[in-house]
């Protein structure tokens, strides 16, 4: 997806704010840690708002790697899916995808 519409621009804002930038100004934050979350984020600008919501769910029901990269952003100190799941629930819900 190369052009973000404006429910696409409001979960990827959400998500910067609350999860990827964190980590990825942080000097803290591992490089390997960066990595992922640059990966996930192209991940989910392939998408429409529907499948960036679907991806979050995804995230949080948990894959293996999605297991392993939560554990490890917890490790590093810093908020995962997890942590933004109530505000996220409420903001991109069924209403919001259908207007």
């Amino acid at each position: 997806m190369t052009s973000f519409g404006p429910k696409e621009s409001a979960i990827m804002s959400f998500l910067h704010e609350r999860i990827f930038d964190p980590i990825l100004t942080s000097p803290q934050a591992s490089e390997s840690l960066k990595q992922g979350v640059r990966y996930t984020i192209m991940r989910m600008e392939q998408r429409d708002a529907t499948g960036m919501v679907h991806y979050y769910w995804s995230a949080i029901i948990g894959t293996e790697r999605s297991i392993s990269f939560a554990a490890r952003m917890r490790q590093e100190g810093f908020d995962r899916f997890e942590e933004a799941l109530e505000e996220f629930r409420v903001r991109f819900d069924d209403r919001f995808l259908r207007c």
